[in-house]
């Protein structure tokens, strides 16, 4: 049987929460009312956040927390190791993507980077927490802050993850989450963005509303539309399978951080994910120098793998003269290995015994 790279960890519980949905006749709302009310404010209670705004995807809540700043014209500073919304929030928005290199052992955005990177148009920094693991939030704040930047967090990869004390979630102007069905916490599709500010309740207003096409003012059948906006509310199925997974994404966060502590001291590579408590482990990642031939022997032995991901600054439409020749070497040696908890404990052993072995096989 092969042993899947991702596997949603779903139940009779979800299985409930769609049958009441369904019989219930109430599907969607642009209104986020419903299942989405519920799901906004338990999450707002997870990571402590000053307000959540609920939309269908991890692309939407970047689109449109990046909205909320000024950026035409101006310069993004973010790392090309990401999936490629990252980087087209920032062009939808009017802004200028200006990659950055990664740091080589979490493989999250590198200050270092940042700051010989930042100039008088930066306006914006766009950290990713890669694979869950926390960037260095606190060196990336005093940067903003030195040149009146905002932060906007990528934590797609995030959910649970903390840094210092406190989930991601908490800590910058707005952070986006994503719930895709392979992520730690699955949906058939969903997203949301945190807010934490003083005048939050203004921007949790302006949300809401660009999340539903502009609309804005509803009174029963009245309403206006006072700006452009999009379809990106989520709907009543995907939050009703939210507020299951949500009671449950502690304990699935300790199997990972289980299975991930396993391979980082059992794994027979240098180069490989560190293990960290405040780390949600959406992937694990290890790199290795003959990847295609070391991905078939594992295909051989029914064990999916991934690449995750090909440098965005090399796509054709973000191609211009970056030089990242780490962030390069990396996309061509990572290889993410199965971390879900639905993996067996003869599962990982596996795993584990297959990475060794074909390690010593391609370097012989």
């Amino acid at each position: 049987m092969k042993i899947k790279l991702f596997d949603p960890h779903v139940g009779i519980d979800e299985q409930q929460a769609i049958k009441r949905t369904l019989m219930s006749k109430f599907w969607a709302s642009g209104q986020g009312s419903g299942n989405v009310s519920k799901f906004e404010k338990k999450f707002k209670r997870f990571i402590d956040s000053d307000t959540c705004v609920a939309v269908n995807s991890g692309t939407a809540a970047l689109n449109l927390a990046v909205s909320l700043i000024p950026i035409k014209g101006k310069e993004v500073i973010l790392p090309s190791l990401s999936f490629v919304s990252t980087a087209n929030s920032v062009l939808i928005n009017g802004g200028i993507p200006k990659f950055v290199e990664v740091e080589p052992d979490t493989l999250c955005i590198d200050p270092i980077s940042i700051k010989n990177s930042i100039t008088k148009k930066t306006k914006l920094i766009l950290p990713v927490h890669f694979g869950g693991f926390p960037c260095k939030l606190d060196e990336i704040k005093k940067i903003a802050d030195k040149n009146g930047c905002h932060i906007i967090e990528d934590a797609a990869h995030a959910v649970g993850s903390k840094f210092s004390t406190q989930k991601i979630g908490k800590h910058s102007f707005a952070t986006c989450f994503s719930f895709h069905p392979v992520k730690n916490l699955a949906m058939p599709t969903g997203g949301l963005i945190s807010i934490n500010h003083p005048d939050h309740k203004k921007f949790e207003k302006k949300l809401k509303s660009l999340r539903w096409c502009g609309i804005s003012n509803r009174k029963l059948t009245s309403y206006d539309v006072t700006e452009l906006g999009n379809n990106y509310y989520m709907n009543e199925f995907s939050a009703a399978i939210g507020l299951v997974q949500l009671k449950k994404i502690n304990r699935l966060t300790k199997i990972r951080q289980k299975i991930a502590k396993k391979y980082f001291d059992e794994i027979d590579i240098e180069d490989k994910m560190p293990f960290d408590k405040r780390c949600s482990y959406h992937l694990y990642w290890i790199c290795v120098k003959n990847r295609n031939k070391f991905r078939k022997l594992l295909k051989e032995k029914n064990i999916e793998t991934g690449t995750h991901y090909k440098p965005i600054h090399t796509f054709t439409l973000y191609k211009k003269n970056f030089s990242l020749p780490l962030t390069e070497k990396i996309a061509n040696e990572i290889v993410t290995i199965p971390v879900h908890p639905n993996l067996k404990s003869h599962e990982t052993d596996k795993i584990i015994s297959t990475i060794n072995k074909s390690i010593q096989l391609i370097s012989s």
